[in-house]
């Protein structure tokens, strides 16, 4: 299951992550983010122990999205030792964001 992440734990979450760490900035209003989240969910079993994924929503956290300069929804930020190596805007594919993150934990 993915991560809750907020504004308060996101420094120690994700930026203090030895792993990779796959966040999905979202809104439960958004047709696109409620369409990936199934694959969310899915990837975050997939890659338990070798990469972190969670979500952060939008609504109720907005110094992160703000910070990261997050306009559109879904946005995926893709973080390896603290810093964003990889972004996604928009729903894609499973398999896009699948090779994304595996590329950043091989």
């Amino acid at each position: 299951m993915a991560l809750v992440i907020t504004d308060s734990n996101f420094n120690e979450v994700v930026k203090q992550s030895e792993l990779p760490v796959l966040v999905d900035f979202w809104a439960a209003w958004c047709g696109p983010c409620l369409a990936i989240g199934p694959s969310i969910e899915q990837l975050a079993t997939e890659f338990e122990g070798h990469a972190v994924v969670g979500k952060i929503d939008i609504d109720a956290n907005s110094v992160i999205p703000q910070e990261y300069g997050v306009r559109n929804i879904p946005t995926l930020l893709i973080f390896k030792n603290g810093q964003v190596v990889d972004k996604i805007v928009g729903a894609v594919a499973k398999s896009v964001i699948q090779g994304k993150l595996q590329a950043q934990v091989a």
